[in-house]
């Protein structure tokens, strides 16, 4: 049964956030599942993207690599998965994010698994390549599933709590990778974490359903719509999609969202590095040390979603909370990064390197909670999966520039300032591009989607 949700009358947000009330059981069933499986599965999205980077010296040594090479290699995922997510947004908003997810999750899967048995340098940009179109549903897909089982004064929140998977991921991923790579090899620490993401992808289809795979009630559908004015149950088309570009505030997320990955992803690939090379410290005290950020990372992932909602409960305009908070963040994020290069101590970089994680998942969650506030609910995932792929040709971009610059200077605080001032334009692209919520006209009367 497909879900109509256009018929429901719409009240004012305001009004509607004013009167808030609890989920019906079993949304809030569907609710806490979709959650859980989702920050697992974000989770180990994280795991697999970091084995690269935690390995990297002894991948180097092994494979015979350069250091600007590596950086290439690290951008492998990167590149495949931004150019991913432009189909990828749309195939979900149109198979649903069950189908998606579960397909994406298998392939990442067995493509991280057969990183531990590359013989050189091309066989594994290749593994990493599958990696990245397997990983690309991921999050354009929470993003849908948020639209679809929650009801807008609580899509800030629940997006925070998906967010706050990649930073837990990080922060697990460095000290239990390095665990597997130090007992077993680094191969082993391949095929480990891809047979996890196997299991998950069976698991994730076994639970979860769409919104069409389930006969709502009425009270059911009143609760997800509720104060939602950019609700429509049409199928998207693909010169509806394009439509999208057209709207400054797309491009406004877009090139927020860059500043934002290319800090995150200079951090995920070089971390480790960065406190060996210039910080001078061993691989068995790095493995413990270089997760203390990405724990921070977590928490302003959370913080991040639950100040969208305040600002919203305190009778802030969704669009408009989220724009000013996305917009500090980042150059708080500039001024981090800067201290980070002038910092004399480890416990001084390792401090203002924390504190610039904890704001990238602050401005990544406000990012991310903005999609289902912006777009049209039949675009959520399509919006979505544009941002992130401009956030992410920052995020390739990330350690390539890094791992050239670190080779020719010897040094990281070049690369370091380079991001500083790519923070602080993301933040004026934000807060000058980002305005209003999208509105999509629907195709005439009798037209093919």
């Amino acid at each position: 049964m497909l879900v109509q949700f256009s018929p429901v009358a719409q009240p004012s947000p305001r009004n509607s956030l004013s009167t808030a009330v609890k989920p019906p059981a079993r949304i809030a069933s569907i609710q806490k599942w979709s959650v859980i499986l989702l920050i697992i599965g974000g989770a180990l999205n994280y795991i697999d993207r970091a084995t690269l980077a935690v390995a990297n010296q002894l991948i180097q040594h092994d494979l015979k690599i350069p250091v600007a090479m590596m950086g290439v290699l690290l951008s492998a995922f990167l590149w495949a998965y931004a150019f991913a997510q432009l189909p990828v947004g749309g195939l979900i908003d149109r198979f649903g994010p069950r189908r998606l997810l579960a397909l994406g999750l298998f392939a990442w899967s067995v493509a991280q698994a057969a990183g531990g048995i590359v013989i050189g340098f091309w066989t594994f940009v290749a593994a990493r390549v599958t990696l990245g179109v397997g990983e690309a549903p991921l999050f354009p897909g929470g993003a849908r599933v948020v639209r679809d089982w929650f009801a807008v004064h609580q899509r800030g929140f629940a997006t925070g709590l998906l967010q706050s998977a990649s930073s837990l991921g990080n922060f697990i991923a460095i000290p239990v990778l390095t665990f597997l790579m130090l007992s077993l090899s680094w191969r082993w620490m391949f095929v480990i974490a891809g047979a996890a993401g196997v299991l998950l992808a069976f698991v994730w289809w076994a639970v979860h359903r769409d919104p069409s795979e389930v006969d709502l009630t009425p009270e059911e559908v009143r609760f997800l719509t509720e104060g939602d004015e950019n609700v429509s149950s049409e199928p998207p088309s693909f010169a509806q999609w394009k439509k999208l570009f057209a709207h400054k505030t797309t491009w406004g997320m877009i090139g927020g969202f860059f500043g934002t990955v290319y800090t995150g992803w200079l951090y995920t690939a070089w971390l480790p590095y960065y406190l060996e090379h210039e910080r001078h410290l061993s691989m068995a005290r790095v493995g413990v040390v270089a997760a203390i950020p990405f724990f921070f990372g977590f928490v302003g992932a959370v913080v991040g979603g639950w100040l969208c909602d305040f600002l919203t409960r305190r009778g802030m305009a969704p669009m408009r909370g989220r724009k000013l908070l996305m917009s500090t963040c980042l150059c708080a994020i500039s001024l981090s990064t800067v201290a980070t290069v002038s910092a004399r101590s480890n416990t001084a970089a390792l401090t203002f390197i924390s504190i610039s994680l904890f704001l990238t998942y602050v401005a990544s969650a406000t990012a991310w909670a903005t999609v289902p506030i912006a777009a049209p609910s039949q675009f959520t995932a399509s919006l979505g999966s544009i941002q992130n792929f401009g956030g992410y040709i920052g995020g390739a971009l990330a350690p390539t520039v890094t791992g050239f610059i670190v080779q020719r200077t010897d040094s990281f605080s070049p690369a370091l300032l380079v991001s500083a001032g790519l923070g602080i334009l993301s933040a004026l692209a934000y807060l000058l591009l980002v305005r209003e919520t999208i509105q999509i006209e629907p195709p005439p009367s009798g037209t093919r989607a």
